[in-house]
C-alpha cells in the first residue's frame, strides 16, 4: 500500500489551531476508514448479547472509537505543546500507510521536547508528552533537514486490528 500524506496549511498564531488540527485529523481518519458503524444491538434472549458480570466485552466499534480518541488526544497534546513552547506549529502532517499512522507537528523552536518526570499528577500541566508516550507506539523529534531553525515532533500509532 502506498503512503497517503495529508498536510494542513497553518496560518500565523495559535487561536483555534488545536481544534482545526483535531477536525482535520478526524476527517482523515474517517477517509482512511478508522471507524466502523455501530453494530445493531443483540436483543434475542440467550443470544450473544449476554454480558459476564454485567460487563459487555468491547466490540469492534468500541475499539476503533477508542483508537480515534487516542489519536485525537495525541494531536491535542502535540499541537498544544507547539503552541505553548514554540509560538504555534508551522506544519501539521498526517502520514498513513499499511495500518500505521504518523502524526507530525513542526514548530520553529530548536529546543528538543522533554518529557517531564517530576510533575504532580494531581495538578494540570506538564503531562503532554507522558500522555503521548503512553498512547503512541513510538514518538520522537527531528531537526528540520533543510537548515531552517525548528523541528518536527512525531508520534506513530498502529490501526486497531480489523474485526473478525
Amino acid at each position: 500500500m502506498s503512503e497517503d500524506v495529508r498536510r494542513l496549511s497553518l496560518g500565523a498564531g495559535t487561536s483555534g489551531i488545536v481544534a482545526r488540527c483535531r477536525d482535520f485529523t478526524r476527517q482523515a481518519l474517517s477517509d482512511w476508514h478508522w471507524s466502523i458503524p455501530p453494530a445493531a444491538p443483540v436483543t434475542a434472549p440467550g443470544a450473544a448479547g449476554r454480558h459476564l458480570n454485567g460487563v459487555r466485552p468491547p466490540s469492534a466499534p468500541d475499539v476503533w472509537a477508542a483508537a480515534v480518541e487516542d489519536v485525537l488526544l495525541m494531536v491535542s497534546e502535540l499541537v498544544g505543546n507547539a503552541c505553548l513552547h514554540a509560538g504555534g506549529p508551522d506544519d501539521f502532517v498526517l502520514r498513513h500507510s499499511d495500518g500505521l499512522l504518523r502524526v507530525e507537528v513542526g514548530d520553529g523552536s530548536p529546543e528538543r521536547p522533554r518529557r517531564r518526570t517530576n510533575t504532580d499528577p494531581a495538578l494540570p500541566g506538564g503531562h503532554g508528552l507522558l500522555v503521548v508516550d503512553r498512547l503512541a507506539r513510538s514518538w520522537g523529534w527531528e531537526a528540520y533537514p533543510d537548515g531552517r531553525v525548528g523541528k518536527t515532533v512525531w508520534a506513530e500509532v498502529a490501526a486497531p486490528a480489523p474485526p473478525p
